[in-house]
């Protein structure tokens, strides 16, 4: 059983004020394998009094010096690599080679990206070259950072890393479900040897620690990434003290797959859904397809479906761990039932856990078929692996289909038309649209419309979240 119950706080690891254990699950077993303790307001006004007081010096301390840190902790990140991967594998169930080849190495990528984008950044500069104005960025100030569970160190590097970069100070509050990888990360950033005060971590539940640092008048800024129903909790108990917020919340992407698609459109959709075992935010989670060649995709995609493996995070290969949680687990569970409940049908999958698995929180690939948009399967975010597949006639009708949701987050595409391509991509209303496959570029923003949010996260923009534009008038 590992004890992590203590905080990082003013460059020292410390005792909570007051004990509040917590059982951290492995998913694959059920089985606690570490303990935490859950913070408090205490806890919160020592972190945040240290990262107020060590703001002062921080802000001006010069690029090159910060650079030279932010080097210093990739260095270690890259020695860590292995620990890392196997915290995050075993406290939210990634498969370990999934957790060394995307999880971790998105911490590493963000970090290499960040340092790139600081070097090329500039912080002052002229407004126009007939004006005397001049244009300042400087940074926020004492920043509350709340990371989820599912992309753990993902969001901790897209937050922490600009953060540092810019000037901020902060208190880290990761998702009490996986908390081991920000301890790690913490660690790193120890034997990094930052000046005491700019990092501190606290672990506790969102109603907690969570509630604490959004409201706090002594705290400049909140970014956070979880669910919609708890972005709009953090936005109005922030609201009273004017602080910034930046949002990256759910999503339910659609995937629109037209009859001239590449031929391998419909399995690579299902394999984008299903990995990460359909825990993430902006997953292709309702796949339109084109009427004429509907029945082969659903041949296709109950085929690719029923390919793929579910077994223990610590096994090696090709396959999905478990859910995170009992409560993701059973709420999972429970919309599936109800897909089946509202009409679709249950084309593969479906609420019984695979064979051989008998215990932790394993759920098959599920596939429905003759979906509408109006059934809750289409319209709540499942975070699991289950699609919807619905058919579409024309070009604007999938258009429609796909925008007719509460969320914006990242929307797919499949055609081998350019044109067509780039006019549909114009007119869904998401953050990110995905065009054959194609991931986004190191340093490109990621981040929704509607309710999946309104920050941008990653590169320049990312930098610019946890920035003050300020101007000045007579410089020259």
């Amino acid at each position: 059983m590992l004890d992590r119950k203590k905080f990082y706080i003013d460059g020292k690891w410390v005792d909570p004020n007051k004990d509040n254990d917590f059982d951290v699950i492995n998913p694959s077993n059920e089985e606690c394998f570490a303990k935490i303790s859950l913070g408090s307001k205490e806890d919160v006004d020592k972190a945040v009094i240290a990262a107020k007081n060590a703001f002062e010096s921080w802000r001006d301390v010069p690029k090159d010096k910060k650079i030279n840190l932010l080097e210093t902790l990739l260095a270690i990140y890259k020695k860590k690599f292995d620990i890392m991967s196997e915290a995050i594998s075993t406290e939210m169930g990634a498969p370990i080679d999934w957790a060394k080849e995307v999880q971790t190495t998105s911490g590493q990528a963000h970090l290499e990206d960040f340092i790139l984008r600081l070097k090329n950044f500039n912080f002052d500069k002229q407004f126009d070259k007939k004006s005397n104005n001049h244009i300042c960025y400087e940074p926020i100030g004492v920043c509350g950072l709340i990371t989820p569970w599912n992309w753990p160190i993902n969001q901790i590097a897209l937050k922490v890393i600009p953060a540092l970069a810019t000037g901020c100070t902060m208190i880290l509050k990761p998702s009490e479900i996986s908390p081991l990888s920000a301890i790690v990360f913490a660690e790193m950033i120890d034997e990094a040897k930052f000046p005491k005060g700019v990092f501190n971590l606290i672990n506790g539940d969102g109603a907690g620690v969570g509630t604490q640092l959004s409201g706090h008048p002594d705290i400049d800024m909140i970014s956070f990434t979880g669910s919609t129903r708890a972005g709009r909790l953090i936005s109005k108990n922030a609201a009273d003290t004017i602080k910034k917020v930046c949002l990256e919340l759910g999503g339910k992407g659609g995937n629109i797959v037209f009859a001239d698609a590449y031929p391998n459109a419909v399995r690579d959709g299902i394999r984008n859904v299903m990995s990460n075992s359909g825990q993430s935010c902006d997953a292709p989670t309702r796949m339109l397809v084109e009427k004429s060649i509907y029945k082969k995709a659903v041949d296709e995609a109950i085929d690719e479906a029923n390919k793929i493996k579910v077994d223990l995070a610590s096994k090696k290969g090709d396959h999905i761990g478990p859910v995170v949680s009992k409560i993701q687990y059973d709420k999972i569970i429970k919309l599936i039932k109800s897909g089946i409940e509202e009409g679709a049908t249950l084309s593969a999958g479906g609420p019984e856990l695979p064979n051989g698995l008998n215990k932790g929180y394993f759920i098959k690939p599920t596939i429905f078929t003759d979906v509408t948009n109006e059934m809750t399967i289409a319209k709540e975010e499942i975070f699991g692996p289950v699609l919807s597949i619905i058919p579409f006639d024309t070009e604007d009708e999938a258009i429609k289909i796909v925008n007719d949701t509460s969320y914006g987050l990242g929307n797919y595409l499949q055609t081998e038309d350019k044109e067509k391509a780039k006019r549909v991509a114009k007119k869904l209303r998401s953050g990110c649209v995905y065009i054959n496959g194609k991931s986004a570029d190191a340093g490109t923003p990621f981040g929704g419309y509607k309710q999946s949010g309104n920050g941008r996260e990653g590169g320049v923009w990312g930098l610019e979240e946890f920035l003050e534009v300020k101007t000045v008038t007579g410089w020259n």
